[in-house]
C-alpha cells in the first residue's frame, strides 16, 4: 500500500461535506445543446447510487459548478443534494463558508474537481480528488485520482473510498447481501 494512498484514506476518513463539480466529474463533460438553445446533460445511475450511500453515511453533499444548468438542479433535486450552488467563480469561497455555516474546519471537507479553475477549491479542502481525465496539473494537487471515467463511475469510486476510510462501507453495502 502506498504511501499517497494512506495520506488519501486518512483525509478522507476526517470528511463531514464532500462538495463535487458536474462537468467534467459527474458528466463526462461534452455540453448537449438543443437547437432550441436547451442545455441537456447525461448523469451516471452508478455515481447516483454513490452518492445515496454517500449521504446515507452521514457525509454532507453539495454541488458547486460555475455554470448554471436547470438539468443539474433537477439532479440534485433527484438525489436530495440540497447545498446546490451553481454559476460560482469562486468556488473556494462558497466552499469556506459552507463549511463555517456547519461548522466544520476545512480539513473535513472534500472536493472533486478536474480542471486547473477547481486548484483553488482543491487546495483548500482537506480531501481532494479527480478523474483520470483530469487537467495534469490538477492530478498532481490531490490526493486521489479515480480510475473509472468522469460521468462513468468516478463519482462512485470516490464515494465508496471515503465510505471505506471511514469503516462505514460494508454495512451500507450489506442490505444488498441479506
Amino acid at each position: 500500500m502506498s504511501q499517497a494512498l494512506d495520506m488519501a484514506r486518512l483525509c478522507a476518513a476526517q470528511l463531514k461535506l464532500m462538495a463535487f463539480d458536474v462537468d467534467g466529474v459527474l458528466t463526462d463533460g461534452t455540453l448537449w445543446f438543443t437547437s432550441a438553445g436547451d442545455e441537456m446533460k447525461g448523469f451516471s445511475s452508478v455515481d447516483g447510487h454513490g452518492l445515496k450511500m454517500l449521504r446515507e453515511g452521514g457525509v454532507d453533499l453539495a454541488i458547486i459548478t460555475g455554470r448554471r444548468s436547470r438539468a443539474v438542479e433537477l439532479r440534485a433535486e433527484n438525489l436530495g443534494i440540497a447545498r446546490l450552488h451553481q454559476g460560482v467563480e469562486d468556488k473556494r469561497a462558497v466552499l469556506l463558508e459552507l463549511a463555517a455555516r456547519l461548522g466544520i474546519a476545512p480539513a473535513q471537507c472534500g472536493y472533486m474537481g478536474d480542471d486547473v479553475v477547481d486548484l483553488p477549491i482543491l487546495r483548500a479542502c482537506g480531501f481532494a480528488a479527480t478523474v483520470p481525465q483530469g487537467e495534469p496539473l490538477v492530478k498532481r494537487h490531490v490526493q486521489y485520482v479515480a480510475t473509472r471515467p468522469a460521468g462513468g463511475g468516478a463519482v462512485r469510486e470516490v464515494c465508496e473510498f471515503i465510505l471505506a476510510a471511514q469503516g462505514k462501507l460494508d454495512a451500507l453495502q450489506a442490505r444488498y447481501l441479506a
